[in-house]
Protein backbone atom coordinates (compact mmCIF):
# COMPACT_ATOMS: atom_id res chain seq x y z
CA UNK A 1 0.00 0.00 0.00
CA UNK A 2 1.32 3.65 -1.00
CA UNK A 3 2.29 6.02 2.05
CA UNK A 4 -0.84 8.21 0.72
CA UNK A 5 -3.34 5.35 1.20
CA UNK A 6 -1.57 4.01 4.92
CA UNK A 7 -1.42 7.60 5.94
CA UNK A 8 -4.01 9.32 4.44
CA UNK A 9 -7.14 7.34 3.68
CA UNK A 10 -7.49 5.86 7.09
CA UNK A 11 -10.02 7.25 8.64
CA UNK A 12 -12.09 8.76 5.85
CA UNK A 13 -12.51 11.75 4.10
CA UNK A 14 -15.26 13.33 3.05
CA UNK A 15 -14.17 16.03 0.57
CA UNK A 16 -10.77 15.11 -1.07
CA UNK A 17 -11.44 15.94 -4.01
CA UNK A 18 -13.66 19.46 -3.67
CA UNK A 19 -11.17 21.78 -3.28
CA UNK A 20 -9.33 23.44 -6.30
CA UNK A 21 -12.47 24.00 -9.14
CA UNK A 22 -13.45 27.53 -8.90
CA UNK A 23 -12.33 29.79 -11.86
CA UNK A 24 -13.71 33.20 -13.03
CA UNK A 25 -12.85 36.53 -14.79
CA UNK A 26 -13.50 39.98 -13.14
CA UNK A 27 -12.68 43.84 -14.17
CA UNK A 28 -15.33 45.92 -11.64
CA UNK A 29 -17.17 45.14 -8.32
CA UNK A 30 -20.51 45.93 -8.09
CA UNK A 31 -22.77 46.82 -5.96
CA UNK A 32 -23.42 44.88 -2.25
CA UNK A 33 -20.41 43.11 -2.36
CA UNK A 34 -19.32 42.85 1.44
CA UNK A 35 -15.37 43.33 2.91
CA UNK A 36 -14.40 41.39 5.32
CA UNK A 37 -13.70 43.76 8.81
CA UNK A 38 -11.18 46.02 8.34
CA UNK A 39 -7.66 45.31 9.41
CA UNK A 40 -4.27 45.17 7.95
CA UNK A 41 -4.02 45.26 4.19
CA UNK A 42 -4.63 42.15 2.25
CA UNK A 43 -1.46 40.40 0.88
CA UNK A 44 -1.32 40.66 -2.82
CA UNK A 45 -1.61 40.98 -5.98
CA UNK A 46 1.46 38.79 -6.17
CA UNK A 47 2.60 37.69 -9.73
CA UNK A 48 4.99 34.52 -9.87
CA UNK A 49 6.25 33.26 -12.80
CA UNK A 50 9.04 30.88 -13.49
CA UNK A 51 12.57 31.41 -12.31
CA UNK A 52 10.79 32.68 -9.20
CA UNK A 53 12.28 30.90 -6.51
CA UNK A 54 8.16 30.89 -5.25
CA UNK A 55 6.72 29.19 -8.42
CA UNK A 56 7.86 26.05 -7.80
CA UNK A 57 6.19 25.90 -4.07
CA UNK A 58 2.94 26.65 -5.88
CA UNK A 59 3.18 24.15 -8.80
CA UNK A 60 3.12 21.71 -5.74
CA UNK A 61 0.64 23.25 -3.62
CA UNK A 62 -1.64 20.44 -4.81
CA UNK A 63 -3.03 16.77 -2.97
CA UNK A 64 -2.86 14.89 -6.18
CA UNK A 65 0.93 14.93 -7.31
CA UNK A 66 -0.09 13.08 -10.76
CA UNK A 67 -0.85 16.52 -12.21
CA UNK A 68 1.76 19.18 -12.48
CA UNK A 69 0.07 22.83 -13.64
CA UNK A 70 2.62 25.11 -15.33
CA UNK A 71 0.91 28.20 -16.40
CA UNK A 72 2.94 31.12 -17.73
CA UNK A 73 2.32 32.81 -14.02
CA UNK A 74 0.45 32.33 -10.52
CA UNK A 75 -1.31 35.15 -9.23
CA UNK A 76 -1.80 35.51 -5.62
CA UNK A 77 -4.85 37.40 -4.75
CA UNK A 78 -6.46 38.45 -1.35
CA UNK A 79 -8.92 40.61 -1.96
CA UNK A 80 -11.98 40.50 -4.50
CA UNK A 81 -10.98 43.41 -5.95
CA UNK A 82 -7.45 41.82 -6.60
CA UNK A 83 -9.33 38.86 -8.48
CA UNK A 84 -11.15 41.51 -10.55
CA UNK A 85 -7.99 42.95 -11.98
CA UNK A 86 -5.97 39.60 -12.10
CA UNK A 87 -8.76 38.01 -13.98
CA UNK A 88 -9.57 40.73 -16.46
CA UNK A 89 -6.35 41.32 -17.29
CA UNK A 90 -6.02 37.50 -18.20
CA UNK A 91 -9.24 37.79 -19.90
CA UNK A 92 -8.64 41.15 -22.56
CA UNK A 93 -4.75 39.39 -22.96
CA UNK A 94 -7.07 36.20 -24.68
CA UNK A 95 -5.41 33.66 -21.59
CA UNK A 96 -6.90 30.37 -20.48
CA UNK A 97 -7.33 31.28 -16.90
CA UNK A 98 -8.26 29.00 -13.83
CA UNK A 99 -8.24 29.42 -9.95
CA UNK A 100 -7.41 27.00 -7.32
CA UNK A 101 -8.60 27.20 -3.59
CA UNK A 102 -7.19 24.22 -1.53
CA UNK A 103 -5.92 22.13 -4.72
CA UNK A 104 -7.84 19.13 -3.85
CA UNK A 105 -8.87 18.06 -7.45
CA UNK A 106 -9.32 14.42 -8.57
CA UNK A 107 -8.51 15.36 -12.27
CA UNK A 108 -6.21 18.09 -13.89
CA UNK A 109 -8.70 21.24 -14.04
CA UNK A 110 -6.29 23.31 -12.72
CA UNK A 111 -3.77 22.63 -14.63
CA UNK A 112 -5.16 21.34 -18.16
CA UNK A 113 -3.92 24.16 -20.75
CA UNK A 114 -3.66 26.82 -18.07
CA UNK A 115 -1.52 30.25 -18.62
CA UNK A 116 -2.64 31.57 -15.64
CA UNK A 117 -3.87 30.18 -12.67
CA UNK A 118 -5.38 32.43 -9.53
CA UNK A 119 -4.79 31.34 -6.39
CA UNK A 120 -6.76 31.86 -3.92
CA UNK A 121 -4.92 30.61 -0.65
CA UNK A 122 -5.04 34.16 0.92
CA UNK A 123 -8.47 34.69 0.91
CA UNK A 124 -9.12 33.34 4.14
CA UNK A 125 -11.20 34.98 6.21
CA UNK A 126 -13.94 33.48 7.99
CA UNK A 127 -16.24 36.15 10.45
CA UNK A 128 -19.82 36.80 11.02
CA UNK A 129 -21.22 39.65 8.76
CA UNK A 130 -24.25 41.37 10.38
CA UNK A 131 -25.34 43.46 7.62
CA UNK A 132 -26.07 40.07 6.05
CA UNK A 133 -27.18 38.40 9.01
CA UNK A 134 -24.48 35.26 8.23
CA UNK A 135 -21.49 34.04 8.81
CA UNK A 136 -18.66 34.78 5.46
CA UNK A 137 -16.14 31.86 4.75
CA UNK A 138 -13.97 33.20 1.96
CA UNK A 139 -12.84 30.60 -0.71
CA UNK A 140 -10.13 29.87 0.33
CA UNK A 141 -10.49 28.74 3.73
CA UNK A 142 -9.72 25.36 4.93
CA UNK A 143 -11.90 23.50 6.25
CA UNK A 144 -10.19 23.22 9.43
CA UNK A 145 -9.89 26.81 9.69
CA UNK A 146 -13.45 27.27 9.24
CA UNK A 147 -14.27 24.67 12.11
CA UNK A 148 -11.67 26.17 14.62
CA UNK A 149 -12.84 29.65 14.03
CA UNK A 150 -16.53 29.38 13.90
CA UNK A 151 -16.77 27.10 17.25
CA UNK A 152 -14.24 29.13 19.27
CA UNK A 153 -15.91 31.70 18.01
CA UNK A 154 -19.23 30.88 18.41
CA UNK A 155 -19.93 27.72 19.31
CA UNK A 156 -21.07 26.89 15.36
CA UNK A 157 -19.88 24.63 12.58
CA UNK A 158 -21.37 23.36 9.32
CA UNK A 159 -21.80 19.86 7.79
CA UNK A 160 -18.69 19.58 5.89
CA UNK A 161 -15.94 17.33 5.44
CA UNK A 162 -12.60 15.94 7.17
CA UNK A 163 -10.03 16.71 4.96
CA UNK A 164 -8.71 19.69 7.24
CA UNK A 165 -6.70 20.99 4.51
CA UNK A 166 -9.64 21.04 1.68
CA UNK A 167 -10.89 24.74 0.98
CA UNK A 168 -14.16 26.24 1.08
CA UNK A 169 -14.04 27.41 -2.89
CA UNK A 170 -14.57 23.94 -4.41
CA UNK A 171 -15.97 22.09 -1.67
CA UNK A 172 -19.26 24.02 -1.02
CA UNK A 173 -19.51 24.88 -4.67
CA UNK A 174 -20.02 20.84 -5.51
CA UNK A 175 -22.18 20.21 -2.62
CA UNK A 176 -20.38 19.27 0.29
CA UNK A 177 -21.08 16.56 2.96
CA UNK A 178 -19.25 15.24 6.24
CA UNK A 179 -19.95 13.48 9.48
CA UNK A 180 -22.36 15.44 10.73
CA UNK A 181 -24.52 15.21 7.20
CA UNK A 182 -26.57 12.37 7.99
CA UNK A 183 -27.73 14.75 11.51
CA UNK A 184 -27.61 18.27 9.81
CA UNK A 185 -27.49 17.59 6.06
CA UNK A 186 -25.55 18.83 3.32
CA UNK A 187 -23.25 21.66 3.40
CA UNK A 188 -24.66 24.03 0.60
CA UNK A 189 -27.87 23.45 2.53
CA UNK A 190 -26.75 26.23 4.35
CA UNK A 191 -25.56 28.56 1.52
CA UNK A 192 -26.89 31.90 2.22
CA UNK A 193 -25.35 33.75 -0.35
CA UNK A 194 -22.17 33.95 -3.05
CA UNK A 195 -20.20 36.23 -4.38
CA UNK A 196 -19.16 35.14 -7.67
CA UNK A 197 -17.11 36.92 -10.33
CA UNK A 198 -18.56 36.74 -13.68
CA UNK A 199 -18.04 37.83 -17.49
CA UNK A 200 -20.52 39.51 -19.51
CA UNK A 201 -21.05 38.76 -23.07
CA UNK A 202 -18.82 41.68 -23.96
CA UNK A 203 -16.30 40.56 -21.68
CA UNK A 204 -16.29 42.70 -18.90
CA UNK A 205 -15.75 41.29 -15.78
CA UNK A 206 -17.75 42.21 -12.30
CA UNK A 207 -18.56 40.43 -8.85
CA UNK A 208 -22.20 39.40 -8.17
CA UNK A 209 -23.44 38.37 -4.87
CA UNK A 210 -26.51 36.02 -5.25
CA UNK A 211 -28.55 34.86 -2.51
CA UNK A 212 -31.06 32.24 -1.72
CA UNK A 213 -34.00 34.69 -1.92
CA UNK A 214 -36.37 33.26 -4.56
CA UNK A 215 -36.98 37.45 -5.26
CA UNK A 216 -33.23 37.72 -6.10
CA UNK A 217 -32.75 38.16 -9.76
CA UNK A 218 -29.63 36.78 -9.28
CA UNK A 219 -31.16 34.15 -7.54
CA UNK A 220 -30.26 31.53 -10.49
CA UNK A 221 -26.78 32.04 -9.97
CA UNK A 222 -26.70 31.28 -5.84
CA UNK A 223 -28.88 28.06 -7.15
CA UNK A 224 -26.15 26.96 -9.58
CA UNK A 225 -23.79 27.05 -6.69
CA UNK A 226 -25.60 24.41 -4.73
CA UNK A 227 -23.62 21.66 -6.03
CA UNK A 228 -23.29 22.58 -9.59
CA UNK A 229 -19.76 22.46 -9.31
CA UNK A 230 -16.43 24.64 -9.38
CA UNK A 231 -15.28 25.74 -12.66
CA UNK A 232 -18.34 26.83 -14.15
CA UNK A 233 -19.90 29.92 -13.88
CA UNK A 234 -16.88 32.69 -12.41
CA UNK A 235 -14.78 32.72 -9.47
CA UNK A 236 -16.37 31.75 -5.81
CA UNK A 237 -14.79 34.72 -3.77
CA UNK A 238 -16.66 34.30 -0.65
CA UNK A 239 -19.78 32.37 1.17
CA UNK A 240 -22.38 33.11 3.48
CA UNK A 241 -23.95 30.35 5.78
CA UNK A 242 -27.15 30.29 7.67
CA UNK A 243 -29.36 28.24 8.81
CA UNK A 244 -32.75 28.65 6.44
CA UNK A 245 -34.94 27.71 9.59
CA UNK A 246 -33.15 30.24 11.85
CA UNK A 247 -34.67 33.51 13.23
CA UNK A 248 -33.36 36.48 14.72
CA UNK A 249 -29.65 37.89 14.31
CA UNK A 250 -28.20 36.41 17.19
CA UNK A 251 -24.67 34.33 15.70
CA UNK A 252 -24.64 31.44 18.19
CA UNK A 253 -28.24 30.14 16.75
CA UNK A 254 -27.47 30.96 13.13
CA UNK A 255 -25.57 27.71 12.25
CA UNK A 256 -25.88 23.97 13.73
CA UNK A 257 -24.31 23.61 16.82
CA UNK A 258 -21.91 20.38 16.39
CA UNK A 259 -21.96 17.23 19.43
CA UNK A 260 -20.43 18.47 22.68
CA UNK A 261 -18.52 15.22 22.95
CA UNK A 262 -17.88 12.62 20.52
CA UNK A 263 -17.60 8.82 20.70
CA UNK A 264 -15.64 7.15 18.08
CA UNK A 265 -14.39 3.64 17.66
CA UNK A 266 -13.15 0.97 15.02
CA UNK A 267 -13.78 -2.47 13.85
CA UNK A 268 -11.25 -4.31 11.70
CA UNK A 269 -11.56 -7.57 9.41
CA UNK A 270 -8.50 -9.47 9.04
CA UNK A 271 -8.06 -10.42 5.03
CA UNK A 272 -6.60 -13.68 6.78
CA UNK A 273 -9.19 -15.91 6.43
CA UNK A 274 -11.66 -13.84 4.71
CA UNK A 275 -13.64 -15.86 1.84
CA UNK A 276 -15.69 -14.11 -0.81
CA UNK A 277 -19.06 -15.61 0.68
CA UNK A 278 -17.86 -13.84 4.14
CA UNK A 279 -16.92 -10.89 2.48
CA UNK A 280 -20.26 -10.47 0.69
CA UNK A 281 -21.68 -10.68 4.25
CA UNK A 282 -19.78 -7.99 5.06
CA UNK A 283 -20.91 -5.60 2.65
CA UNK A 284 -24.25 -6.73 2.25
CA UNK A 285 -24.63 -6.25 6.43
CA UNK A 286 -23.06 -2.28 6.16
CA UNK A 287 -25.49 -1.72 3.69
CA UNK A 288 -28.73 -2.90 5.17
CA UNK A 289 -28.03 -0.90 8.18
CA UNK A 290 -28.15 2.10 6.56
CA UNK A 291 -31.10 0.90 4.92
CA UNK A 292 -33.02 0.64 8.48
CA UNK A 293 -31.07 3.78 9.73
CA UNK A 294 -31.39 6.42 7.82
CA UNK A 295 -34.78 8.14 8.62
CA UNK A 296 -33.83 11.94 9.19
CA UNK A 297 -33.93 12.95 12.90
CA UNK A 298 -33.30 9.29 14.40
CA UNK A 299 -30.55 9.03 17.07
CA UNK A 300 -28.84 6.36 14.78
CA UNK A 301 -28.66 9.98 12.23
CA UNK A 302 -25.96 10.79 14.63
CA UNK A 303 -23.45 8.02 13.47
CA UNK A 304 -21.28 8.55 10.70
CA UNK A 305 -18.43 5.62 9.56
CA UNK A 306 -16.19 5.31 6.88
CA UNK A 307 -15.81 1.33 5.64
CA UNK A 308 -12.22 1.38 4.40
CA UNK A 309 -11.10 -1.98 2.37
CA UNK A 310 -7.52 -1.51 1.33
CA UNK A 311 -6.12 -4.28 -0.53
CA UNK A 312 -5.08 -7.47 0.30
CA UNK A 313 -1.19 -7.20 1.73
CA UNK A 314 1.65 -9.81 0.63
CA UNK A 315 3.57 -10.90 3.63
CA UNK A 316 2.55 -12.05 7.07
CA UNK A 317 0.10 -9.45 7.66
CA UNK A 318 -2.51 -9.01 5.14
CA UNK A 319 -3.85 -5.94 6.65
CA UNK A 320 -7.81 -5.77 6.48
CA UNK A 321 -11.33 -3.94 6.67
CA UNK A 322 -11.18 -0.88 8.26
CA UNK A 323 -14.68 0.56 10.14
CA UNK A 324 -13.64 3.70 11.65
CA UNK A 325 -17.05 5.20 13.05
CA UNK A 326 -18.02 7.59 15.03
CA UNK A 327 -21.37 9.50 17.04
CA UNK A 328 -22.30 12.08 18.99
CA UNK A 329 -21.86 11.25 22.50
CA UNK A 330 -24.84 13.16 23.55
CA UNK A 331 -27.82 11.12 21.91
CA UNK A 332 -29.14 8.57 24.26
CA UNK A 333 -27.58 5.13 24.22
CA UNK A 334 -24.59 6.67 22.34
CA UNK A 335 -22.42 4.00 23.53
CA UNK A 336 -24.96 1.20 22.93
CA UNK A 337 -25.48 2.57 19.80
CA UNK A 338 -22.05 1.77 18.42
CA UNK A 339 -21.50 -1.44 19.96
CA UNK A 340 -24.98 -1.94 17.56
CA UNK A 341 -23.74 -0.65 14.84
CA UNK A 342 -20.83 -2.75 15.38
CA UNK A 343 -22.49 -5.89 15.63
CA UNK A 344 -24.80 -5.66 13.03
CA UNK A 345 -22.06 -4.96 10.39
CA UNK A 346 -20.03 -8.18 11.67
CA UNK A 347 -22.56 -10.51 12.26
CA UNK A 348 -21.90 -13.54 10.35
CA UNK A 349 -18.62 -12.66 9.33
CA UNK A 350 -15.41 -14.63 10.24
CA UNK A 351 -13.27 -13.71 11.08
CA UNK A 352 -14.51 -11.93 14.33
CA UNK A 353 -13.92 -8.39 13.96
CA UNK A 354 -11.52 -7.01 16.56
CA UNK A 355 -13.14 -3.73 18.06
CA UNK A 356 -10.66 -1.97 20.63
CA UNK A 357 -11.98 0.33 23.41
CA UNK A 358 -13.93 3.57 22.60
CA UNK A 359 -12.65 7.19 23.04
CA UNK A 360 -14.47 10.04 24.01
CA UNK A 361 -13.49 13.37 22.98
CA UNK A 362 -14.31 16.69 22.54
CA UNK A 363 -16.06 18.12 19.21
CA UNK A 364 -13.48 19.71 18.18
CA UNK A 365 -10.49 17.57 19.14
CA UNK A 366 -12.02 14.55 17.48
CA UNK A 367 -12.61 17.14 14.46
CA UNK A 368 -8.56 17.69 14.32
CA UNK A 369 -7.52 13.87 15.77
CA UNK A 370 -9.96 12.15 13.26
CA UNK A 371 -10.00 14.14 10.41
CA UNK A 372 -6.97 14.34 7.44
CA UNK A 373 -4.45 16.94 7.57
CA UNK A 374 -3.04 18.41 4.14
CA UNK A 375 0.18 16.25 4.13
CA UNK A 376 -1.80 13.40 4.81
CA UNK A 377 -3.61 13.83 2.10
CA UNK A 378 -0.77 14.24 -0.53
CA UNK A 379 -0.22 11.51 -3.11
CA UNK A 380 -0.37 10.04 -6.37
CA UNK A 381 -4.17 8.61 -6.89
CA UNK A 382 -7.38 8.12 -9.57
CA UNK A 383 -10.66 7.94 -7.63
CA UNK A 384 -13.75 7.40 -9.03
CA UNK A 385 -17.45 7.69 -7.08
CA UNK A 386 -20.68 6.61 -7.09
CA UNK A 387 -24.18 7.05 -4.76
CA UNK A 388 -25.84 3.65 -3.57
CA UNK A 389 -29.37 3.56 -2.67
CA UNK A 390 -29.35 0.50 -1.95
CA UNK A 391 -26.43 -2.05 -0.37
CA UNK A 392 -23.87 -3.32 -2.99
CA UNK A 393 -25.75 -6.36 -5.00
CA UNK A 394 -23.98 -9.77 -4.39
CA UNK A 395 -22.29 -9.48 -7.73
CA UNK A 396 -21.14 -6.62 -6.97
CA UNK A 397 -19.34 -7.58 -3.99
CA UNK A 398 -17.88 -10.28 -5.95
CA UNK A 399 -16.15 -8.07 -8.11
CA UNK A 400 -14.68 -6.20 -5.07
CA UNK A 401 -13.13 -9.02 -3.48
CA UNK A 402 -11.70 -10.59 -6.78
CA UNK A 403 -9.65 -6.97 -7.49
CA UNK A 404 -8.83 -6.39 -3.83
CA UNK A 405 -8.32 -10.00 -2.33
CA UNK A 406 -5.71 -10.62 -4.53
CA UNK A 407 -1.90 -9.74 -2.81
CA UNK A 408 -0.27 -8.55 -5.61
CA UNK A 409 2.13 -5.43 -6.25
CA UNK A 410 -0.99 -3.56 -8.33
CA UNK A 411 -4.54 -4.61 -6.58
CA UNK A 412 -2.63 -3.74 -2.70
CA UNK A 413 -2.33 -0.51 -3.69
CA UNK A 414 -5.98 -0.25 -4.19
CA UNK A 415 -9.03 0.56 -2.00
CA UNK A 416 -12.79 0.54 -2.04
CA UNK A 417 -14.19 3.38 0.61
CA UNK A 418 -18.13 3.20 1.31
CA UNK A 419 -18.90 6.24 3.45
CA UNK A 420 -22.20 6.92 5.99
CA UNK A 421 -25.11 8.97 3.69
CA UNK A 422 -28.85 9.84 3.60
CA UNK A 423 -30.68 10.60 6.94
CA UNK A 424 -31.12 14.46 6.81
CA UNK A 425 -29.34 14.76 3.17
CA UNK A 426 -32.72 13.41 1.41
CA UNK A 427 -35.35 15.66 2.99
CA UNK A 428 -34.48 18.17 0.69
CA UNK A 429 -36.16 17.93 -3.13
CA UNK A 430 -34.05 17.07 -5.85
CA UNK A 431 -34.79 20.36 -7.84
CA UNK A 432 -34.54 22.53 -4.66
CA UNK A 433 -29.97 22.76 -4.89
CA UNK A 434 -28.22 21.85 -7.66
CA UNK A 435 -27.13 18.41 -6.04
CA UNK A 436 -29.74 16.48 -7.38
CA UNK A 437 -29.30 12.76 -5.85
CA UNK A 438 -31.24 13.22 -2.51
CA UNK A 439 -31.92 9.39 -2.43
CA UNK A 440 -28.62 7.78 -1.60
CA UNK A 441 -27.51 6.27 1.97
CA UNK A 442 -23.74 5.41 0.92
CA UNK A 443 -21.12 7.11 -0.93
CA UNK A 444 -18.59 4.97 -2.60
CA UNK A 445 -14.95 5.61 -3.62
CA UNK A 446 -13.32 3.10 -5.74
CA UNK A 447 -8.99 4.67 -5.76
CA UNK A 448 -5.45 3.49 -7.06
CA UNK A 449 -2.63 5.36 -5.62
CA UNK A 450 0.93 4.73 -6.09
CA UNK A 451 4.60 6.39 -5.65
CA UNK A 452 6.21 9.03 -7.44
CA UNK A 453 8.68 6.67 -8.78
CA UNK A 454 6.12 4.48 -10.47
CA UNK A 455 3.95 5.31 -13.57
CA UNK A 456 1.31 4.95 -12.52
CA UNK A 457 0.04 2.88 -15.76
CA UNK A 458 -0.97 -0.63 -13.92
CA UNK A 459 -2.77 0.95 -11.08
CA UNK A 460 -5.37 3.13 -13.44
CA UNK A 461 -5.77 0.15 -15.31
CA UNK A 462 -7.19 -1.71 -12.43
CA UNK A 463 -8.84 1.23 -10.85
CA UNK A 464 -10.77 1.69 -14.05
CA UNK A 465 -11.34 -2.26 -14.25
CA UNK A 466 -13.04 -2.04 -10.76
CA UNK A 467 -15.23 0.58 -11.45
CA UNK A 468 -16.05 -0.68 -14.73
CA UNK A 469 -17.09 -4.56 -13.39
CA UNK A 470 -18.93 -2.90 -10.32
CA UNK A 471 -21.41 -1.31 -12.31
CA UNK A 472 -21.11 -3.56 -15.71
CA UNK A 473 -25.29 -4.42 -15.58
CA UNK A 474 -25.30 0.07 -17.07
CA UNK A 475 -22.86 0.21 -18.56
CA UNK A 476 -19.33 0.82 -16.79
CA UNK A 477 -21.16 4.00 -14.85
CA UNK A 478 -23.18 4.28 -11.78
CA UNK A 479 -26.79 5.17 -13.92
CA UNK A 480 -28.75 6.64 -11.80
CA UNK A 481 -31.81 3.92 -10.93
CA UNK A 482 -31.79 0.44 -8.72
CA UNK A 483 -29.29 0.49 -6.56
CA UNK A 484 -27.31 3.56 -8.01
CA UNK A 485 -27.56 7.27 -7.58
CA UNK A 486 -25.14 8.33 -10.08
CA UNK A 487 -21.74 10.28 -9.27
CA UNK A 488 -20.09 13.03 -7.01
CA UNK A 489 -18.66 16.26 -8.71
CA UNK A 490 -16.39 16.68 -6.28
CA UNK A 491 -14.89 13.80 -7.15
CA UNK A 492 -14.72 14.10 -10.86
CA UNK A 493 -14.05 11.48 -13.06
CA UNK A 494 -13.23 12.27 -16.88
CA UNK A 495 -13.66 8.56 -17.74
CA UNK A 496 -17.36 9.11 -17.22
CA UNK A 497 -17.34 11.16 -20.38
CA UNK A 498 -14.80 8.85 -22.14
CA UNK A 499 -17.42 6.22 -24.58
CA UNK A 500 -14.65 3.69 -23.87
CA UNK A 501 -15.54 3.53 -20.25
CA UNK A 502 -18.95 4.74 -20.21
CA UNK A 503 -20.87 2.58 -22.83
CA UNK A 504 -24.36 2.84 -20.72
CA UNK A 505 -25.61 5.51 -23.13
CA UNK A 506 -26.15 8.23 -20.80
CA UNK A 507 -23.86 11.14 -20.27
CA UNK A 508 -21.56 11.86 -17.76
CA UNK A 509 -23.51 15.20 -17.51
CA UNK A 510 -27.19 12.93 -16.07
CA UNK A 511 -24.67 10.83 -13.78
CA UNK A 512 -23.72 13.88 -11.80
CA UNK A 513 -26.56 16.67 -11.96
CA UNK A 514 -29.39 14.25 -12.95
CA UNK A 515 -32.62 16.35 -14.45
CA UNK A 516 -30.50 19.47 -12.45
CA UNK A 517 -28.46 19.84 -15.71
CA UNK A 518 -31.19 21.87 -18.07
CA UNK A 519 -31.12 24.30 -15.55
CA UNK A 520 -27.61 24.73 -15.05
CA UNK A 521 -26.81 24.72 -18.80
CA UNK A 522 -29.39 27.84 -19.02
CA UNK A 523 -27.55 29.64 -15.53
CA UNK A 524 -24.12 28.87 -17.98
CA UNK A 525 -25.74 30.84 -20.62
CA UNK A 526 -26.48 33.67 -18.42
CA UNK A 527 -23.44 33.90 -16.54
CA UNK A 528 -20.53 32.65 -18.59
CA UNK A 529 -21.99 33.35 -22.40
CA UNK A 530 -18.57 33.46 -23.96
CA UNK A 531 -17.41 30.55 -21.99
CA UNK A 532 -14.19 31.84 -20.38
CA UNK A 533 -14.70 28.77 -17.50
CA UNK A 534 -14.71 25.29 -18.51
CA UNK A 535 -12.53 22.22 -18.05
CA UNK A 536 -13.28 18.56 -19.10
CA UNK A 537 -16.70 17.86 -16.80
CA UNK A 538 -17.70 21.83 -16.79
CA UNK A 539 -21.61 22.46 -17.53
CA UNK A 540 -22.22 22.82 -21.32
CA UNK A 541 -23.68 26.02 -22.61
Amino acid sequence: MSEVTRRGFIGGTAALGGGVMTAGVTTGVAAGVTAPPQGAPPLGPVVVRPGDPRYEDLVVRRTNQRFRPEPEYFHVVGSTEQVVKAVGDAVRANRRVTVRSGGHCYENFVGDGAQVVIDLCEMSEVYFDSERGAFAIEAGATLMDTYRKLYLGWGVTIPGGQCGGVAAGGHIAGGGYGPLSRRDGLTVDYLHAVEVVVVDRRGRAQAVVATRDPADPNHDLWWAHTGGGGGNFGVVTRYWMRDPKARGADPVTLLPKPPATVLSGVAIWSWDGMTKESFRRLLRNHGEWHERNSEPGTPATSLWGSLLIPGRQKGADPGGMILPTQVDAGVPGAEQLLKDYFAAVGEGVTPAAIVPPFQRDPWYHAVRTLGLDEASESGHYKGKSAYLRKPFTDEQADVAFDHLGTADDVSATGLLWVLSYGGQVNTVPAAATATVERQSILKVIHMATWEQSQDGEAQLAWVRRLHSRTFASTGGVPVPGGNCGGAYINYPDIDHADPAWNTSGVPWSTLYYGDNYARLRRVKRRWDPRGVFHHALSVRA
